[in-house]
């Protein structure tokens, strides 16, 4: 059994900054792209920024300057350095990755979500 686990959503005020962390733990043998998706109340889930296992990376035009993503895959984790924030970046962020558990099947796992919440 996989999960991916959130950490580090809350309330800012516009400029400031969080960090997100997600860390996968079960019967896993590889860890694949991870990234982070965002859904804004009525809106569609949409990829923020993604980076494979090499540390290629891909962001979306709305976060670039703005947000780093970043992994450790070591501890099988995968970060998102948020700065400079705007109320429009409030959404709940949610976890994603591909990954091959220990029967060597590939499979794609979300994370429960993380609320972000930028206001004054």
């Amino acid at each position: 059994q996989v999960q991916l686990v959130e950490s580090g959503g809350g309330l800012v005020q516009p400029g400031g900054s969080l960090r997100l962390s997600c860390a996968a733990s079960g019967s896993i043998r590889s860890i694949y792209a991870m990234g982070w998706y965002r859904q804004a109340p009525g809106k569609q889930r949409d990829l923020v920024a993604a980076i494979t296992t090499g540390g290629s990376t891909n962001y979306a035009d709305s976060v670039k300057g703005r947000f780093t993503i970043s992994r450790d895959n070591a501890k099988n984790t995968v970060y998102l350095q948020m700065n400079s924030l705007k109320p429009e970046d409030t959404a709940v962020y949610y976890c994603n990755a591909d990954l091959a558990t220990m029967s060597g099947h590939v499979y794609n796992y979300w994370g429960q979500g993380t609320q972000v919440t930028v206001s004054s």
